[in-house]
């Protein structure tokens, strides 16, 4: 779906379930009351008994403290701030972070005619689309999606995961590191330290690429294995494997930011949430909810639409389904159970 389709969906879905939506009305504080919550809104206070948290994980760019070491010479921006490569001043972009973000920003702005350097740490690598079908057909049909949290064993490191390297084009075309090379981006390691005006990368680059292979290959023979056991082979191509991510023969560790090499970055080095406004003691000393499953550490207080907040699929439109039946069922017997008491 495109921006404009999705628009249409949720204003169409709020007239159909003739939710009394309040919009142009911004949420300024919640604050504990006896009993419930008092949100404090642009238009005035409400009082409920219960409360769903649905505000998302992305609010808020994560940039890294290194930042302030960069040179005042260089401009330096997030997804948040950036809007086209006409905007940018004239010169070479330094982006730094390889996830969805990262890699649609070096393609979109290397396109333009310009000199990119990516920054690669981190990062799932995925193709677009696997023996004929789109890979989340496979990462759905397969159950990969269905996987529920308590079935996860480091559930943390799965809610920190980077977003795959994914475009969201009409034509389904992969869109990873060795397109953006084949291309002319330059690929250098991970980001670790400013120091007297120089970017230094690390020198890992090689054993990130290999990692990210290795998880790639091992998730598309679970497709593979899925696809034999359900006798869904014949309704799919033959099963394929990709070209390794290639390494560059010459990686350079280090960039001089103040030489006018580089007149820009891009810090695409993912979000964070921002519950600025939550004055209840929810939060972990990294600033996320704590919670069990959606079901927040206060009386009636739940959340919806994080990070494998249920299910790996949690954060998708369609994901937040199943989440929504069961932490509604939850609210019902807690509010049931309140006005017992």
């Amino acid at each position: 779906m495109t921006m404009a389709e999705v628009i249409d969906f949720v204003s169409r879905f709020a007239v159909f379930a003739a939710a009394p939506v309040r919009t142009r009305t911004a949420v300024t504080s919640v604050k504990r009351a006896d009993p419930g919550y008092i949100v404090s809104t642009t238009n005035g206070d409400l009082r409920c008994r219960a409360l769903v948290l649905a505000s998302g994980a992305c609010n808020v760019p994560h940039v890294p403290q290194l930042q302030q070491a960069v040179p005042p010479s260089i401009e330096c921006l997030t997804p948040f701030g950036y809007r086209n490569p006409d905007r940018l001043p004239e010169g070479n972009v330094l982006i730094v972070g390889a996830s969805a973000t990262g890699v649609q920003l070096a393609d979109e702005i290397h396109r333009s005619g310009r000199r990119v350097t990516l920054s690669v740490g981190e990062h799932v690598r995925l193709p677009r689309t696997y023996r004929g079908r789109d890979v989340l057909w496979w990462m759905d049909k397969s159950g990969v999606w269905n996987q529920r949290y308590d079935e996860i064993d480091d559930l943390t490191r799965a809610r920190n995961l980077p977003s795959p390297q994914l475009v969201g084009t009409p034509a389904p075309t992969t869109l990873d590191l060795n397109v953006l090379s084949a291309a002319g981006v330059e690929l250098v390691g991970r980001l670790s330290a400013v120091r007297d005006g120089r970017a230094l990368f690390s020198g890992g680059l090689r054993n990130q690429f290999a990692l990210a292979d290795l998880k790639m290959d091992r998730l598309l023979d679970a497709f593979d294995d899925w696809a034999r056991t359900t006798a869904r082979d014949a309704d799919v191509a033959p099963p394929e494997r990709f070209e390794p991510t290639r390494v560059p023969a010459l990686s350079r560790l280090s960039l001089d930011l103040t030489s006018g090499e580089i007149r820009t970055i891009i810090w695409a080095t993912g979000f964070r949430p921002d519950y600025s406004w939550l004055d209840v003691p929810v939060l972990d000393r990294k600033g996320h909810l704590r919670h069990e499953g959606g079901v927040v550490e206060a009386p009636g207080l739940y959340a919806i639409g994080l990070p494998v907040l249920r299910r790996r699929k949690s954060t998708f439109i369609y994901g937040a389904e199943d989440d929504a039946r069961e932490l509604v069922d939850h609210l019902a017997g807690y509010l049931a159970a309140s006005a017992a008491r």
